[in-house]
């Protein structure tokens, strides 16, 4: 198949070349974000390799639909990027990659937590200016805090697991309980009651419509004054403005993004030479007690590794029998 892969960085092509060894597929790189106006660059391709921050909406489809496009191949997890019905409409299969390495997620939302709870980056800057002095790196010992995770699937689990080496309790709010969390003696409550006794709270939750800003101004009054909040899912799950309120007034006591609800066109990419044009970020940029990283929680070589293969894997099947292997099935009759 000739796939035309878009937001492709270095790193993307060579583990994406490295999967493909075997399975022969005609892959082209390409660096532009997928959209209504770069998706001509697919013409004459077979499939489209897309990214968690290519814009995959009716416009895009009915584009690449045109172009006699007939896979889209997410390298992601989510899929709300996607208009399902338009692409159903336009008869193009949509594969992703479920799982690739929640090991990686959970242990990048444990080092945010460490950083943040000691300073860590604080502190870096401060002895590279020769300035060795204590004050305002005070911390607090991790063991026998409350910790609250919102979404206990793979990645919630596993950063349970972590979190219960820590001497950690453990509270979580998930529609569904998870039986390895309570073989760990996790206690399911509900949101209100996490976000009420957590000196730690951490989202690892998919975007959905019912947990878009399920963190606003009413869910973070309920918060213990002075906690941590930690989101390593999707950036739409809070409500950003809310979140500077919050810190402005100390009800979050620190902050640890390693996403943003429009990390579109920021993430990703050196804008070390330009001026940053979003203000609600900017402003997330000036507080101390505020640590960000640039949606690098996924960023191992593991995990690289299975995204790559997986993704080459549903390219295949496709090919072959029409299916990806990993559908992301279309929305139920009647949605929307």
């Amino acid at each position: 198949m000739r796939v035309a892969v878009f937001s492709a960085k270095p790193h993307d092509e060579h583990f994406l070349r490295l999967a493909n060894e075997a399975a022969g597929h005609d892959l082209r790189f390409l660096e532009p974000r997928l959209s209504p106006e770069t998706a001509p660059l697919a013409d004459g391709h077979d499939a489209v390799c897309a990214f968690v921050n290519d814009d995959l909406g009716a416009a895009t489809i009915e584009r690449l639909a045109a172009a006699g496009v007939r896979m889209i191949a997410l390298r992601s997890a989510g899929f709300n990027h996607v208009d399902l019905e338009a692409a159903q409409a336009a008869g193009l299969a949509v594969g992703r990659v479920p799982a690739y390495s929640p090991h990686a997620v959970a242990e990048h939302t444990m080092a945010l937590i460490l950083a943040l709870n000691r300073r860590i980056h604080r502190a870096y800057n401060r002895v590279r200016e020769g300035n060795f002095a204590l004050d305002g790196l005070l911390g607090f010992d991790i063991h026998g805090k409350t910790v609250g995770i919102v979404g206990t699937g793979l990645i919630g689990s596993i950063l349970a697991r972590i979190l219960h080496g820590f001497g950690c309790r453990i509270l979580a709010h998930d529609p569904r309980q998870n039986p390895d969390c309570l073989a760990l003696g996790v206690r399911y409550v509900d949101l209100p009651t996490l976000l009420g006794e957590s000196d730690i709270v951490t989202l690892q939750c998919p975007l959905t419509p019912q947990t878009h800003h399920m963190i606003n101004a009413d869910t973070i009054r309920l918060m213990r004054r002075g906690a941590m909040l930690i989101n390593t899912s999707r950036g739409a799950v809070v409500d950003t403005p809310a979140l500077i309120e919050g810190l402005k007034d100390g009800t979050i006591g620190s902050l640890g993004l390693d996403v943003y609800e429009e990390e579109e066109g920021l993430f990703f990419e050196d804008l070390s030479n330009t001026i940053i044009p979003d203000d609600t970020f900017a402003r997330l940029l000036t507080f101390p007690n505020v640590l960000i990283t640039g949606h690098q929680a996924f960023f191992t070589r593991e995990a690289l590794t299975a995204i790559a293969e997986t993704t080459i894997a549903n390219l295949s099947a496709f090919e072959r029998d029409g299916r990806p292997v990993h559908p992301v099935p279309p929305p139920p009759a009647g949605a929307g």
